[in-house]
């Protein structure tokens, strides 16, 4: 087991306007690789970006569908997942496309960092991490589609920032029918769009004037009852 959580892609290709693997993506993927503790389990993963945490699953046995609705991230996906020689499924898709899906564990970075426009972008490379003006226009609509796709005790695995509302993501989980609860945190350093963000942060409320350079990042499991 101990070998499975150190498990983790060494060279992840990373193409321009793709989200590269950071803080929140190791933390994740601790998570994961907790959870895959047995092969042959269903995976499916929203807002995939570089691949990096669909090849961690695929790697511990599972079988890996992963989406975005970047193209470019689709791609950089692909080529990742061949550079590991990793059987994944990636597929340009909107979240809000999803039936029914029967997987066992859901998986999700979603763009989380609040942003001075009501809506995330459809272009450029902020799409990849700018999700609204509380940081929650993507992180919803992750909660709704795992609740849907989920089979009988599946699992969400979702990580973002404190600042989008922990209890406030607690509640929608427990709403959608989701027995949610945090597993992880950890304090990392704030990146260079935090630190051009600090003011306006601060206005909104979304940051305390003592926090200084450091942001919490917060991992959920979420059961299907």
């Amino acid at each position: 087991m101990a070998e499975r959580l150190r498990s983790r892609p060494r060279r992840m290709l990373t193409l321009p306007g793709v989200y590269a693997p950071q803080h929140d993506t190791h933390l994740l993927m601790r998570a994961v690789g907790r959870e895959l503790a047995d092969p042959g389990k269903r995976v499916l993963e929203l807002g995939t970006g570089s691949g990096a945490l669909a090849v961690h699953a695929a790697r511990l046995g599972a079988r890996v569908t992963a989406v975005d609705i970047s193209r470019r991230a689709v791609l950089c996906a692909k080529l990742n997942a061949a550079l590991h020689r990793q059987r994944v499924s990636v597929r340009h898709r909107d979240l809000s496309t999803f039936g029914r899906g029967g997987f066992d564990l859901v998986i999700s970075n979603p763009p989380y960092v609040p942003a001075p426009v009501a809506l995330p972008p459809v272009r450029g490379k902020a799409r990849a991490w700018d999700g609204g003006l509380d940081g929650r226009a993507v992180v919803d609509q992750v909660c709704v589609t795992a609740a849907t796709v989920l089979g009988p005790g599946g699992t969400l695995l979702m990580v973002h920032s404190a600042m989008c509302g922990v209890d406030v993501t607690i509640d929608a989980l427990h709403g959608l029918g989701l027995d949610a609860q945090v597993i992880d945190r950890e304090l990392v350093p704030f990146g260079p769009v935090l630190r051009s963000r600090l003011l306006w942060l601060r206005d909104q409320g979304l940051m305390d004037d003592e926090q200084q350079d450091k942001e919490e990042l917060v991992v959920f499991r979420a059961r299907q009852r």
